[in-house]
C-alpha cells in the first residue's frame, strides 16, 4: 500500500528531524522511531477511512431522527437513505482487514459526531448527491464516485475537519499528501489493501536500510558532496537539500537493484515538492555529477532486475 516514494518521504522527514534536533540523544533508536512514525500513518489512514464510512452511514441516523419528531413532515418520513446501502461502503465495512483495524485502533473514540452530521448535511445539498439518490439500482462507478466526492470535496476542503485532524494527529501536516494518494488508491481497489500491513516486508526492509545507511554513511557522503558544491557554502545550503542528497548518494552506491535513473528522478521530485523552488535543479546537478564520477571509477554496480524500482 505504501510506495517506495512514501517510504523515502518518511525517511527524509525523520532524518530532517534528527538533524534539526537540539538534543543529539533525542533519536537514539532511529529505526524504532521510523516504525512509530509509520504506525501513526496507519492510524491516521484508518481514521480517515472510518470517518468516510460514518458520513455515508449517517443517512440512516438522520432519517431516524427526523421520523421521530413530534410532528414529522412528509419529507421527514421519506428521507432517502440510499447512500447508507452504498455497495462500495459495505465493501469497506465488511472487509476483514477494516474490521480488524477498527478493533485494534478504535477510531470511534476520536469521532466528532457533530462534524459527521455537518459534512453529511453538506453532502445532501450537492447536485451530485441529489442526482445519485434519483438513480435506480447500484451502478458500480456511481457508488464509488459519491464516496470519492465525500472525501475529496467535503472532508479535505473542510477547515473544521482539518483542524479536527490536526488536534488528533500531529503527523497530519507531514502525511497529508500521502493520505490523499492512499485514500484515492483505496477507493479504486479496496479489496487489495491489508490495513494491518500497509508496509510490505520488502518495503520495510528498504526503509530500514535507507535510514540506517544514510545515518551510517553521513560523513562519507559529505566528502563526496562538498567538492561538487563549487561556490556554495555547505553550511548555508538548505538542510533538507543536504538530507536528500545524502539519501540519493546512498541509494546510488548501496542499493544495487534500484536503477540510477530512478534514484536521481525520485530525489529531484522530492526536492521540488518539499524544499525550495531551486532545489530540484540543485539536487539534480549534484547527484548527476556524483553518479558520473562514481560510475567511471567503478564504484556504482547495479543489478538489472525488472520491477525493482
Amino acid at each position: 500500500m505504501i510506495s517506495r516514494r512514501n517510504i523515502r518521504v518518511k525517511v527524509m522527514q525523520l532524518l530532517y528531524m534528527i538533524e534539526a534536533a537540539d538534543n543529539s540523544t533525542a533519536f537514539k533508536q532511529p529505526v524504532e522511531e521510523l516504525q512509530k512514525q509509520l504506525d501513526k500513518t496507519r492510524e491516521l489512514f484508518v481514521y480517515l477511512l472510518y470517518f468516510l464510512t460514518e458520513v455515508a452511514r449517517y443517512a440512516e441516523t438522520s432519517a431516524l431522527k427526523r421520523a421521530s419528531r413530534n410532528l414529522p413532515s412528509e419529507a421527514d418520513l421519506n428521507v432517502n437513505i440510499k447512500i447508507a446501502g452504498n455497495a462500495f461502503l459495505w465493501q469497506i465495512l465488511e472487509n476483514p482487514s477494516f474490521k480488524k483495524a477498527i478493533e485494534i485502533d478504535s477510531p470511534g473514540k476520536y469521532l466528532d459526531k457533530e462534524l459527521v452530521k455537518k459534512i453529511y448535511t453538506e453532502l445532501t445539498e450537492t447536485d451530485k448527491y441529489k442526482e445519485y439518490i434519483t438513480i435506480d439500482g447500484r451502478d458500480k462507478a456511481k457508488e464509488k464516485e459519491i464516496m470519492k466526492l465525500i472525501f475529496t470535496q467535503l472532508m479535505l476542503p473542510n477547515e473544521s475537519f482539518i483542524n479536527h485532524l490536526e488536534e488528533l494527529f500531529n503527523n497530519w501536516d507531514d502525511d497529508a499528501d500521502m493520505m490523499d494518494q492512499l485514500m484515492l488508491n483505496y477507493i479504486q481497489k479496496p479489496g487489495t489493501y491489508n490495513l494491518q500491513e500497509m508496509v510490505s516486508p520488502e518495503k520495510w526492509q528498504f526503509a530500514k536500510e535507507l535510514l540506517s545507511t544514510t545515518i551510517d554513511k553521513k560523513e562519507y557522503c559529505a566528502e563526496l558532496i562538498k567538492p561538487k558544491l563549487k561556490n556554495w557554502d555547505s553550511d548555508r545550503i538548505a538542510l533538507l537539500d543536504m538530507v536528500l542528497m545524502r539519501m540519493g548518494v546512498c541509494e546510488l552506491l548501496y542499493f544495487e537493484t534500484i536503477p540510477t535513473k530512478v534514484t536521481i528522478n525520485e530525489y529531484i521530485d522530492l526536492a521540488k515538492d518539499y524544499s525550495t523552488p531551486q532545489s530540484g535543479q540543485f539536487v539534480n546537478g549534484i547527484l548527476d555529477n556524483i553518479h558520473k564520477e562514481m560510475t567511471e571509477s567503478g564504484k556504482i554496480q547495479k543489478i538489472n532486475y525488472k520491477n525493482k524500482a
